[in-house]
């Protein structure tokens, strides 16, 4: 799974549409298939794609196949973009979670 080949697969949009419907549960081709308007064909090679990249993964149930997110390639992008973040806004978002939050009382008077 190398970074380069996730970003070039999350650059078609449908990919970045599939990943969205398999996040939170696995669903077969033909049920991605019913939220686009694109060939079952169409489908399976944009899965192929997100597979290569390490992006989704497949489990077999009977006959059909089941594609989810695979958490380990999400990580490997999360990786990415977290090397991307400026110090100096690391720091900020770190100050400000640790403030407490400001309440009706701390208001200051209009």
């Amino acid at each position: 799974m190398s970074t380069d080949a996730a970003l070039k697969a999350l650059a078609e949009p449908h990919r970045r549409a599939i990943l969205r419907l398999v996040r939170d549960r696995p669903r077969s081709v033909n049920e991605i298939a019913e939220h686009f308007d694109i060939t079952q064909q169409a489908v399976s090679l944009h899965l192929k794609v997100l597979r290569e990249a390490g992006l989704v993964g497949v489990s077999r149930a009977g006959q059909r196949r089941l594609y989810l997110v695979n958490p380990d390639g999400m990580a490997s992008l999360q990786d990415f973009f977290a090397g991307l973040w400026p110090a100096g806004l690391d720091r900020l978002k770190h100050v400000v979670e640790s403030q407490p939050p400001a309440g009706p009382d701390t208001a200051t008077p209009s």
